[in-house]
């Protein structure tokens, strides 16, 4: 049986942390911050936690986290 691969895209993107859950970059904060208001751009901010529903596909690929 072959090693699992660890898809990178999703290694870029999503850690686990030290209790098991999985948290994500907030989307909207890569450009065009100029046009976007104040407030807006501080929701984009900090790190967000994934639900539970999406938990057993993280875990598919990426195996060894």
């Amino acid at each position: 049986m072959p090693k699992m691969k660890t898809h990178k895209g999703t290694a870029k993107r999503f850690k686990k942390t030290g209790s098991g859950k999985w948290v994500r970059p907030k989307a909207g904060s890569g450009h065009h911050l100029e046009i976007k208001s104040s407030s807006r751009t501080r929701r984009y901010a900090g790190k967000a936690l994934v639900p539970n529903v999406h938990a057993k596909q993280l875990a598919r690929l990426l195996p060894y986290e």
